[in-house]
């Protein structure tokens, strides 16, 4: 076998993209990767760390994968996705919002982070600005840069349920600014922006020219009974979703963009060079994951969900810790740390974890905006692994 050897001094002399130096890696993975190394030395650790369903895909989206592959049904699709998937999209948004959406403005994508990567990719020039909250998702400043734009925080508030107001985004928008991305219910609060002040925002971003980008990934799995779309409110509005959280279907890494009719060409010519077209099998399963037999399943999953959210909010609360904003959706719980310790990656490594055995995401993940406070708490588990993971952050808090 012939070893080949890099040259003597060609690790220091590659140069990588300026960029890559201002994209942070992600906390969590550096939580996880322990977590694991911890799990193989035969500790039992509770995971509360990772955005992931405990559940898997439902029966009828596997049977439907797999009766495709055995059809042979594997070829690439449109770069846009099958057209029954499109049109099954918007049959979804008929249902269940009572908004009629043209299936052609429909375009189904590698993930929600293809649909918001290819968004942005048609819309950024270098210099360009996009306004996006602090705390919030990390991938939304990340991508941004990624296309040489400049991603502007707005620093949210508890007491606005971590959600951007009108005032803050008219101070914060200038002559550079494209666009603004919200995520609602978001990532890592879970909190819901007020229609009202959303449709406030949209007509104000409308007025300037510019997009309303609305992450909806986790609108599946929201607890109250009557919920609206992005899609309702005027203006250029880009809604980014994904079958990963509601559907259970992380792995089969697709989601999907409905976007203005002036955007769908350009996000269609990104997406033949980016990524030629969404995985086909993914798609072909994704087909059974509007069927009543699987909503029904969803739902159910949704109820566990709600009393999990229902039961791990006041434990959290009665052991000391802080939650500004109690959780509308999704399934995270934003909760301050600061009454246990004054950094809370350190908390999150040495307390929780190390001496716990309770895997959690530090704040700072999601932001600078008063985040090193704080730790978010996935509750992706059991209620009997829920109540386990409750019981040793009670017992490594007293002491």
């Amino acid at each position: 076998m012939i070893v080949l050897k890099p040259a003597a001094g060609a690790r220091e002399r590659l140069l990588t993209a300026a960029r890559t130096a201002e994209i942070q890696p992600f906390e969590v993975m550096e939580i996880l990767a322990r977590a694991n190394v911890l799990e193989r030395t035969g500790r039992h650790i509770v995971r509360m760390e990772i955005g992931e369903p405990d559940f898997t895909a439902p029966e009828p989206v596997v049977e439907a994968a797999a009766r495709a592959m055995r059809d042979g049904l594997t070829a690439y699709t449109s770069a846009l996705g099958l057209a029954e998937l499109r049109e099954a999209i918007a049959g979804f948004y008929a249902q269940r919002y009572g908004v009629a959406v043209d299936p052609g403005r429909i375009a189904v994508t590698a993930g929600a982070s293809g649909a918001l990567l290819l968004t942005l990719a048609a819309l950024i020039d270098p210099g360009d600005e996009v306004l996006v909250p602090d705390p919030g998702y990390p991938c939304y400043r990340h991508f941004v840069r990624a296309f040489e734009g400049v991603a502007k925080a707005l620093p949210v508030s508890g007491e606005a349920r971590f959600q951007p107001t009108l005032a803050q985004v008219e101070r914060a928008w200038g002559p550079r600014t494209k666009a603004l991305i919200l995520g609602s219910p978001s990532n890592p609060t879970g909190t819901l922006i007020d229609p009202e002040e959303l449709a406030r925002i949209a007509h104000f971003v409308e007025a300037r020219g510019g997009v309303l980008i609305a992450d909806e990934i986790y609108h599946g799995l929201v607890y109250a009974e009557h919920l609206r779309t992005a899609l309702e409110l005027p203006g250029n509005v880009v809604v980014i979703n994904s079958f990963s959280k509601y559907f259970c279907m992380t792995g089969w890494r697709l989601g999907w963009a409905v976007l203005p009719e002036g955007l769908v060409r350009p996000f269609e010519k990104l997406a033949q060079h980016f990524f030629i077209c969404p995985p086909t099998l993914s798609q072909r399963a994704a087909l059974a994951a509007f069927h009543p037999e699987t909503i029904a399943i969803l739902e159910q999953r949704r109820s566990e969900f709600r009393g999990r959210r229902d039961y791990i909010v006041p434990a959290l609360e009665e052991i000391g810790f802080g939650v500004p904003a109690h959780p509308d959706g999704a399934f995270y719980v934003f909760a301050d740390c600061s009454a246990f310790h004054a950094d809370a990656k350190r908390f999150a490594f040495d307390v929780l974890l190390e001496r716990a055995g309770v895997a959690a995401t530090p704040g700072n993940d999601f932001g600078t905006n008063g985040t090193r406070h704080f730790v978010r708490f996935a509750y992706t588990r059991s209620m009997d692994e829920l109540g386990e993971g409750i019981e040793r952050i009670r017992r490594a808090c007293a002491g």
